[in-house]
């Protein structure tokens, strides 16, 4: 305890961050519709198998990566090329004044020059000429990101490196292994104090943004779309830069592109998600089966565990996520779309240092009308809705199951059912198999609303018309759980349908497959479950192996700990630089801290030193989680 207490004492004050306001609102992208962009050229990316399928040289993925010759490409994705080609490679020349962009690509005679002063872009024909004294620092990026532009100077953000992870419906996808922010603000040496001031504390939370995991993109694929979104797209559409085709909840660098946007610089716009993207390749009896699963996290709410929590007043859910599951074998392509979030009203948890802070409803009687909101714009984008509620009955978490349970009560219809399944009680901590139980409640509805696939003359003979969206409190550990059993059954239903399974056949009949599926959804859900709370998913053990081991019951105690100390001293600073990267930066103080006397600060301190012994965090973990 003492220990505890020295920890508490010697940060609290300079560590221990909270972001004032959690509900607000969310800026979104200007209209684009009446922009022109230049034709350019067309070139084959360098990878030399980017038109397979679930293949590319060089991947460095911890899944075997599928080398699926011979499947078509959905027809028409690869029919209508976007009319402006992005830059691939770029070699920047760091001149006194100014950053050159030079494309290597071979798409562009014209350089792209930055001024180091103000940011100001422009394209030129040649490079500044080098004197004796004059040399220039030169790397090669693999794209801009965008621009953040501040009261104290423009910063560039570039790739720097990147891996191959696989292909999109038979277009290479890169993940970003490299992220360098350049700063344009060689006029703060003539800045005021004040200005110089802003620019340090700035400066943290760029070296968080740098720091910034699980970014995914394409030069020649709209990573943002579903694959049954894509395909029902015209070509008109599709042969539009990618950034004019991207769905803005996903495009995780939407602020950042605006100045590129605002200067017409078509080839250096690069849509990115945040998220996940794995693939597998397996044979199941004599028949090769390729699986993809996509993250795709909304930026509408973005944020960390505690300082992100239920709704905004426009319905924006925290931690949003759609998972994209694709089946590609025999010729067939398959894809079912299921998303989380956060329960969708008013609500949050702030960090005090206890454990498990207490859950608090804002503004109740906005809950209908916020809720109300939400389904609005899922049905709208998915169709039919199932929502699927994991939190306890009791406790605080039965608090948020009556406020969900009632203000959804009104809205429900055949397009939009509500099931209550209290995971912990029914299936404790060790028998994950009695979520059975639940797919029986479900299993009509999947059935209704099937899934997209089309066959190997690029025809479409099913579509999925609705959803489910599942959410515990964090939608981490028990909701992976529960996707990765309905990803299953959908899997099951599909290849069965195309002929690869008999009709009794299930996946766990064929121990190669269904071991590698297991750590697709395993991998699928740490990968979310980092971003948002900065630990892998907690019962990843059930997902990774089919069953609880105590292995994973130990590891699941560390990443609770670790959970505890990032949202108390470490969470706060990430979420001011993902609140920096989205436009979301504001000022403001919450109900229960005093006004900091820095105006201009996303910050204030926590108060109190409230501390628990490992003895007693261990008992909160086990029975609270």
């Amino acid at each position: 305890m003492a220990s505890c207490g020295a920890l508490v004492t010697g940060c609290i004050l300079s560590v221990c961050r909270r972001v004032n306001s959690r509900i607000h609102g969310s800026r979104s992208l200007p209209s684009w519709q009446n922009r022109v962009s230049p034709s350019a050229s067309k070139t084959r990316l360098p990878c030399s198998v980017t038109r397979h399928l679930f293949g590319c040289a060089g991947t460095r993925s911890h899944l075997t990566v599928a080398q699926a010759e011979g499947y078509p490409s959905m027809d028409g994705a690869n029919d209508a090329r976007p009319s402006s080609t992005l830059h691939t490679r770029l070699r920047i020349w760091e001149f006194p004044d100014c950053y050159i962009f030079e494309p290597i690509d071979g798409l562009a005679d014209l350089y792209l020059s930055v001024s180091r002063a103000s940011g100001t872009m422009k394209l030129v024909e040649e490079l500044p000429p080098r004197g004796s004294s004059t040399n220039p620092k030169v790397q090669t990026v693999y794209g801009v990101i965008g621009v953040l532009k501040l009261a104290v100077g423009s910063y560039f953000l570039v790739i720097t490196d990147r891996d191959c992870v696989g292909s999109y419906l038979g277009h290479t996808i890169f993940k970003v292994t490299g992220l360098k922010v350049l700063p344009c603000n060689n006029a703060l040496s003539t800045s005021s104090a004040e200005q110089k001031k802003m620019e340090t504390e700035f400066s943290e939370l760029l070296d968080a943004a740098e720091r910034t995991i699980g970014l995914y993109f394409s030069y020649d694929i709209n990573l943002t779309l579903t694959a049954q979104r894509l395909y029902d797209l015209g070509d008109e559409y599709r042969s539009l830069p990618l950034w004019r085709q991207a769905e803005p909840r996903f495009l995780w660098n939407s602020y950042l592109l605006e100045p590129l946007i605002e200067n017409k610089l078509d080839q250096y716009l690069l849509p990115v998600i945040q998220g996940s993207f794995q693939n597998i390749h397996a044979e199941v009896g004599s028949e090769k089966v390729n699986v993809t699963l996509i993250a795709r996290r909304c930026t509408r709410r973005i944020g960390t565990r505690m300082w992100r929590r239920g709704a905004d007043p426009e319905g924006h859910a925290a931690n949003f996520v759609e998972s994209e599951q694709i089946m590609q074998s025999k010729g067939f392509t398959a894809s079912y779309v299921q998303i989380r979030g956060s329960i969708p009203f008013l609500w949050e948890q702030i960090v005090d240092l206890t454990y498990k802070p207490s859950f608090d409803i804002v503004r109740q009687e906005e809950a209908p009308r916020v809720l109300e909101r939400h389904f609005h714009d899922l049905q709208k984008k998915y169709g039919a809705v199932l929502a699927v509620d994991l939190v306890n009955t009791g406790g605080g978490e039965g608090r948020l199951h009556e406020k969900y349970a009632k203000s959804i009560e009104p809205i429900l219809s055949e397009d939009l059912r509500y099931v209550h399944f209290d995971f912990h009680r029914v299936c404790g901590h060790i028998h994950f198999e009695r979520l059975s139980q639940l797919y029986e409640q479900i299993k009509d509805y999947l059935k209704k609303h099937r899934y997209f696939l089309i066959n190997d003359k690029g025809e479409k003979i099913e579509e999925q018309t609705g959803t489910v969206r599942t959410n515990c409190i964090d939608c981490l550990d028990r909701t992976n759980v529960t996707q990765s059993m309905i990803g299953r059954q959908i899997l099951e239903s599909q290849l069965q349908r195309v002929g690869v399974l008999g009709v009794d056949d299930t996946i766990s009949n064929h121990p190669a497959f269904d071991a590698n599926y297991k750590i697709l959804w395993a991998n699928h859900g740490d990968a979310i479950s980092i971003q948002y709370s900065g630990t892998p998913a907690l019962k990843g053990d059930f997902v990774r192996y089919g069953k609880r081991t105590t292995q994973g019951i130990l590891n699941d105690l560390r990443n609770a700990l670790a959970r505890y100390y990032l949202n108390n001293f470490v969470d706060g600073t990430n979420q001011d630089a993902m609140d920096l990267l989205q436009g979301h930066y504001m000022t403001s103080v919450s109900r229960d801290m005093a006004v900091p006397s820095k105006a201009g600060l996303l910050q204030s301190y926590a108060v109190g030193t409230i501390c628990y012994s490992p003895s007693a965090l261990l008992l909160h973990w086990f029975w609270e989680l």
